[in-house]
């Protein structure tokens, strides 16, 4: 084939077919100016560069002499060709809008049963109502506006009779990507569906090792049937902050691998329990505390007696475990120097919410911190946080 030059081709009519083999023509200076080329590709062990976007092999181009181009089967004749890729076209969202993803589940963690009429509300930052209406689904998506200021902080509310009603603030949305909001929705008077000891020991086996922290299974098998008979809400309780303490990451080990002994007698309440731990656990506490995890209270033998020191949990809006320090209660146990330990859960994590909305009312009621409500708002904060579920071993069920 005799060289091809793209000014020439140009003149004579035929550079919109011109193709150019390596090997069999010279690529000059000239041709890359004179005609745009797309990316080489192979061609029966040769490289083609075309010149024009024409899928016309030599043999067939009418130009050189051969068939009409229109005829060619271009990815038969070039099955090692790869076609150029076009990115599908993203979808772009308006910038003044956003979308909320609303899931409600029911006590036994499970997507809540449709059909049963739930009272969906959605105000913004400003409280303004932007949505309140019923529905029968547990899955939602809203769209809302966006504006770039204090007013895309919303609020979801749900609402359903025989209920415990549930909502979380604040839901920050954006444009850019749904803010989903999980929610659980109990009943009123919810009973308790409490595994097994051999069911706990199945599928929790940290749990029942913490439990069994004496290395008495016989003992720790009889108390707590003890407690799923005669006292639902102090192991409600007490499985509560078995499985929240399991989250809490310490720079050596969980707060449950320092616990030498419970309490099962009298200090085994609803709202919190006592037990001996490593005395170790304090200055591990304190690391964590450096580290930003925890925040330690002031005076704390205010609301807790005889008590050196606490440290609160800070990684959720809510249902934070607070760990209190009895430094002068010393017992040995297997030759091991072990302090007294008092872990509770609080509703909230600011202090002055914890004593006006808490404390103080529980004080003038002579009531105590509800295990069902520290369920519920442990894992909505949690799925909000984005870690593994909370899963304390119970549900919650009519």
């Amino acid at each position: 084939m005799a060289r091809l030059n793209a000014s020439e081709l140009a003149q004579k009519g035929k550079a919109k077919h011109a193709w150019i083999i390596k090997g069999r023509a010279k690529i000059t200076p000239t041709t890359l100016v004179a005609a745009p080329r797309r990316r080489p590709f192979r061609f029966r062990n040769k490289k083609v560069f075309p010149l024009w976007p024409c899928a016309c092999p030599l043999r067939y181009c009418p130009s050189l002499g051969g068939t009409s181009c229109s005829d060619v089967n271009f990815e038969k004749e070039f099955p090692m060709a790869k076609k150029r890729k076009t990115a599908p076209a993203k979808a772009t969202l308006a910038r003044d809008q956003a979308a909320i993803q609303l899931n409600v589940f029911d006590g036994t963690r499970q997507p809540f049963p449709s059909g049963k009429n739930l009272l969906i509300r959605i105000l913004d930052g400003s409280q303004t109502q932007l949505v309140s209406r019923f529905y029968k689904k547990s899955s939602f998506e809203f769209d809302v506006p966006f504006s770039d200021n204090f007013k895309d902080n919303y609020t979801v509310l749900v609402t359903c009779d025989g209920y415990r009603d549930a909502g979380f603030f604040p839901v920050k949305v954006s444009p850019d990507a749904p803010s989903r909001v999980d929610l659980m929705l109990v009943p009123r008077r919810a009973k308790y569906r409490f595994p097994s000891w051999d069911e706990l020991k199945a599928d929790h086996q940290r749990f029942a090792d913490f439990l069994n922290c004496e290395r008495d299974v016989g003992t720790a098998r009889t108390r707590y049937d003890e407690l799923r008979q005669s006292r639902e809400p102090a192991l409600a309780s007490l499985l509560n902050l078995t499985a929240a303490m399991s989250g809490i990451h310490l720079p050596v080990g969980t707060p449950l691998d320092y616990f030498r002994q419970i309490e099962w007698a009298a200090s085994l309440a609803q709202d919190r329990f006592f037990g001996f731990a490593d005395a170790e656990i304090v200055n591990q506490v304190k690391t964590a505390w450096k580290q930003g995890e925890f925040e330690p209270e002031a005076s704390p033998g205010i609301f807790h007696d005889d008590a050196t020191s606490s440290y609160k949990q800070i990684q959720f809006g809510e249902a934070n475990v607070q760990l209190t320090f009895h430094e002068n209660t010393v017992k040995t146990i297997a030759g091991i120097k072990c302090i007294r330990v008092e872990p509770d859960i609080d509703y909230y994590r600011d202090p002055a919410a914890h004593a006006l909305l808490e404390v103080i009312p529980n004080t003038l009621s002579h009531g105590l911190t509800d295990p069902q409500v520290v369920y519920v708002l442990r894992w909505i904060a949690g799925r909000h946080a984005g870690v593994q579920e909370f899963d304390p071993g119970y549900a919650l069920v009519e």
